[in-house]
């Protein structure tokens, strides 16, 4: 395996213009939610608008719609169909498509659940959806269960954020063995997979098969259910803005961790919450210039 690039300098927050609007800062198109998990999708959404996309919409299942609107209300919403269970049914396709050709950055999975169906909604929008794509948390279930090479067909970048276990699955690996190797193995699937791999964890890794970089923010009050969604949604606010994938990840992690590390300062880790980043992003976007 060729030697990656080490990155080890967090790039800086392109300023933004005088004479800007929120069409220069691009739109994010958040596909998630369904029943009982619309948290998932308020906590994505609003951690796409901290990271300062101009426009967030989120696509979710009818019956959580009005929950999710209500969650934050400088983000849209679109009420997708749903199956009897309360998830995305296979005809959301035709109303997402339309949804995606208008944005800039497709968030797809944080509190989907899991079916066939999905499955094969995924692979519709992996394959139809001309722009950059992050895949979190259950649509990495449904990657799992696609053929390996189903992202070298995508011509935009692709990024995905696992968890340990998460990224287990997706490589048939166990996850003592994910964690006894995370570089070496984040590299070889983001090269297998062609696309950027955020290994997520302590000291989170980011690569894109050529660099990597190690993050060194973050602390263990950050295990908790929810702080991935909003770091999968911060992703995907700096991407909308034109920063380069790997930039835009590596600033992401930081900015994640530089979070969690405030809130413990002054909130203790045991206590803390996955919302309660959303209140810290600011003085940590702050700090690389944002």
């Amino acid at each position: 395996m060729n030697t990656p690039v080490q990155i080890t300098d967090v790039p800086k927050i392109p300023a933004r213009k005088p004479d800007s609007h929120k069409g220069t800062y691009g739109k994010v198109l958040v596909i998630a939610g369904s029943r009982g998990m619309a948290g998932a999708a308020i906590l994505s959404a609003s951690g796409a608008l901290r990271g300062g996309a101009g426009l967030v919409q989120v696509g979710c299942p009818s019956e959580i719609a009005p929950i999710v609107a209500s969650g934050n209300p400088c983000y849209m919403t679109a009420s997708l169909s749903q199956d009897l269970r309360g998830r995305m049914a296979l005809s959301c396709l035709n109303e997402i498509m339309p949804l995606a050709n208008e944005a800039d950055v497709l968030l797809v999975g944080p509190g989907w659940g899991r079916s066939e169906t999905l499955t094969k909604l995924l692979k519709e929008l992996i394959e139809c959806a001309n722009l950059p794509m992050i895949l979190d948390a259950d649509a990495l279930h449904a990657l799992s269960e696609l053929p390996k090479s189903i992202l070298f067909s995508r011509i935009m970048p692709t990024l995905i954020t696992p968890h340990p276990g998460e990224f287990a699955k997706l490589t048939g690996r166990t996850t003592e063995e994910v964690q006894a190797s995370r570089q070496e193995l984040a590299l070889l699937a983001a090269r297998e997979r062609n696309c950027c791999v955020v290994l997520k964890g302590h000291q989170t890794i980011v690569t894109d098969g050529k660099r990597l970089y190690r993050n060194t923010t973050g602390n263990a009050g950050m295990a908790t259910g929810g702080t991935g969604d909003v770091l999968a949604g911060l992703l995907s606010g700096l991407m909308a803005q034109g920063i380069d994938p790997f930039d835009a990840a590596q600033i992401a992690t930081y900015v994640h961790g530089r979070a969690g590390d405030l809130a413990a300062a002054e909130l203790g880790q045991t206590a803390m919450i996955a919302s309660d980043l959303l209140d810290y992003l600011p003085a940590a976007l702050k700090e690389l210039g944002g």
